[in-house]
């Protein structure tokens, strides 16, 4: 695009020479011929004035950019000598009519986000396929741009804070609660049961030996301390196969008796609430649980990454429609419309007054590290093609105003 525009440029510029160069010409011919009809006099008026009017128009438009001919003149070469306060003042436009809060949210007013944004995810093929894939890999970039380590921290900090902030007591209260009366405990409970079992027979050898240094040196001396440890464990062992396999049992009973006051504790009780957000505090401060949630964060980013990469599979499924379902509230809903047109406007209007400085600041600092001839050479091929029909339009009129002046002196 910008070497088209340079060489438009260029060919305005020698269409515009060319042109002063044939009313030269054309005054020559005239000027020498000017005696064999009257006529021509109107013809070397006209490329007389013509002349000039070019090369005056020539000078103003030389003179913006350089010295006319080489020419120390006073007041040319404008651009150059004054690069560092047009950036200034370049920069200062843009802060005062586009990058001012009250700017932005006036500007932002007018633009339905949330719609546009609802049309495109409402849309049965996403909308626009290159919008769509655009967009597409614009996210997947973001994510791969942004540090992982300090996101990551941010997202479990987040999580971390959130589930700080929910009382799970009552909610683990009501679940059990609920599991009681269906009956979901029982195979919680036989497992426990038959756990117990196991846990019974892997250590009888252990309680064996406990027995023995607890009795007294007689009942070691007539072995009855082997004795009472072998009842113990039979009692316990055959205690624990009923319970097994009686539902009414009193061990079962009991249990569920404990069960049940554990629930209404954890759903009324302060003490047993504080209890529980204590331990909840201590596992998240777990740094295995921390570990976890590390994971957690990898996972879920290799998979926004996945989706993202492939903007079609995102579409497809429960992912797809749920995003089409987003888009059409986005779309239909003129509370929630509004509600997102306002929150897109708030941060544009914040984005405009926390950065909108260090903006302008970028602006005239660019136009300061530039040379003249950078200056010069960027501004003359942005707005070459018209300066040059400025020097067309000028011979022309001055060629119209010379025939003008022509007329009236014939008259008088």
């Amino acid at each position: 695009m910008n070497g088209l525009a340079v060489n438009g440029a260029r060919r305005m510029r020698i269409v515009a020479t060319g042109l002063l160069v044939v009313m030269a010409a054309l005054y020559i011919a005239a000027r020498s011929t000017e005696g064999m009809h009257p006529a021509i006099g109107f013809v070397r008026a006209f490329a007389e004035a013509a002349m000039v009017g070019g090369l005056a128009d020539w000078f103003a438009v030389t003179a913006l950019f350089r010295h006319p001919l080489g020419l120390p003149i006073p007041h040319t070469a404008i651009i150059p000598r004054n690069k560092d306060r047009i950036g200034d003042t370049l920069a200062s436009f843009l802060r005062d009519n586009f990058l001012t809060p009250a700017v932005v949210a006036r500007r932002m007013a007018r633009l339905d986000v949330a719609g546009a944004a609802g049309r495109l995810l409402a849309a049965p093929s996403g909308g626009d396929d290159r919008l769509r894939r655009g967009a597409s890999r614009l996210l997947a970039d973001s994510l791969e741009a942004l540090d992982d380590e300090r996101l990551g921290g941010m997202v479990k900090s987040a999580l971390v804070q959130r589930i700080g902030q929910i009382n799970i007591a009552p909610m683990l209260g009501q679940v059990l609660d609920t599991a009681m009366k269906d009956g979901r405990h029982q195979p919680v409970m036989d497992a426990l049961i038959r756990w117990g079992a196991r846990t019974l027979e892997a250590n009888s050898a252990l309680i064996q030996q406990m027995v023995h240094e607890r009795a007294g040196a007689i009942m070691r001396f007539t072995g009855l301390d082997a004795t009472l440890a072998t009842k113990i464990i039979e009692g316990l062992d055959k205690l624990l196969q009923e319970a097994a396999d009686d539902p009414g049992h009193s061990v079962r009973i009991k249990i569920e008796e404990g069960l049940a006051a554990l629930a209404f504790d954890l759903q009324n009780s302060p003490e047993m609430q504080a209890r529980v957000e204590r331990v909840r505090d201590e596992m998240l401060a777990n740094p295995a649980i921390q570990h976890w949630l590390d994971g957690l964060w990898q996972a879920a980013r290799a998979g926004l990454l996945r989706a993202a990469r492939d903007p079609d599979a995102m579409l497809a499924g429960r992912l797809g429609d749920a995003t089409r379902q987003i888009g059409e509230m986005l779309r239909d809903d003129p509370a929630l419309k509004s509600l997102v047109n306002r929150f897109a406007r708030r941060v544009a209007a914040g984005t405009a007054a926390r950065y909108g400085s260090g903006i302008v600041t970028l602006v005239s600092e660019t136009v300061r590290g530039w040379d003249a001839r950078t200056v010069t050479d960027r501004l003359e091929n942005a707005v070459g093609r018209d300066l040059q029909y400025i020097r067309i339009n000028g011979t022309l009129v001055g060629g119209l105003v010379g025939v003008t002046l022509h007329v009236i002196a014939l008259w008088f």
